[in-house]
C-alpha cells in the first residue's frame, strides 16, 4: 500500500500536465518509449512502458486514431508490428517533455537528489529481489 500511495502522489503532479495535452498517463508512457526507439516491436513496447499486451493494444489504436503513431508488419511475420512514432507524435513529445522534466525537478528538489538515487536504486534492488 505504501508504494502505490508514493506513487499515486507522484502521478498527481503529472496528471494535470497531461490532462491539458489529452493525455492519459499510459499514452505518454508508451510516447516517452517510442522517442527513445525508431521502432520497436509491439511485445518490447509493452515490457519497457510496464503495460499488459491487452492494454497496450487499445493504447495504440488510439494514439494511431489520434496520428501519433504508426505501425508496420515485420516482413515474414503478420503476427508482429513494428510501432513508431510519426513526425505528430515527435511533436506531442517535444511539447509535454519539458513539463515532465520539470514536474520531475520539482519532485527532486523537494525530496532530495540523493534521496531520490537512493531510492531508485532500493526500488530496482528490491524489483530483482522479488522477481
Amino acid at each position: 500500500m505504501a508504494l502505490l500511495k508514493v506513487r499515486e502522489a507522484a502521478m498527481n503532479q503529472f496528471r494535470p500536465s497531461l490532462r491539458e495535452h489529452g493525455l492519459t498517463e499510459q499514452q505518454w508512457r508508451v510516447i516517452r518509449v517510442l522517442a527513445e526507439q525508431e521502432r520497436i516491436e509491439t511485445s518490447e513496447l509493452a515490457s519497457r512502458s510496464v503495460l499488459l499486451a491487452p492494454s497496450l493494444t487499445r493504447i495504440l489504436k488510439r494514439l494511431e486514431t489520434d496520428g501519433l503513431i504508426s505501425r508496420e508488419t515485420v516482413a515474414g511475420d503478420q503476427r508482429r508490428s513494428l510501432i513508431s512514432l510519426t513526425p505528430s507524435g515527435r511533436a506531442k513529445f517535444s511539447s509535454v517533455a519539458p513539463e515532465s522534466e520539470a514536474i520531475y525537478a520539482g519532485i527532486e528538489k523537494r525530496v532530495g537528489k540523493a534521496r531520490l538515487r537512493e531510492l531508485m536504486v532500493l526500488l530496482a534492488d528490491i524489483e530483482n529481489r522479488i522477481e
